[in-house]
């Protein structure tokens, strides 16, 4: 677990709950604002959008990418 960035140690510290999407981990500020301008303003809706996708990450980054204005990294 060493190679956990600072933001997402804290994140996975309790419960997902009632988390600002912002508090993901790999969620710039402009992308949280997109998020939250298209219903995606909690973490687990979010996680639920993934789960939609069946866990495919793949999809998943092409639908940040395409539909909330996430860049590729």
């Amino acid at each position: 677990m060493d190679h956990m960035s600072p933001r997402l140690r804290t994140f996975l510290s309790e419960p997902i709950g009632e988390k600002n999407v912002a508090w993901v981990d790999g969620v710039s500020r402009e992308l949280a604002i997109n998020l939250c301008t298209k219903g995606f303003n909690k973490a687990y809706i979010l996680l639920g959008q993934f789960l939609l996708m069946h866990k495919n990450e793949a999809e998943f980054q092409k639908w940040l990418i395409c539909c909330c204005g996430a860049t590729e990294s």
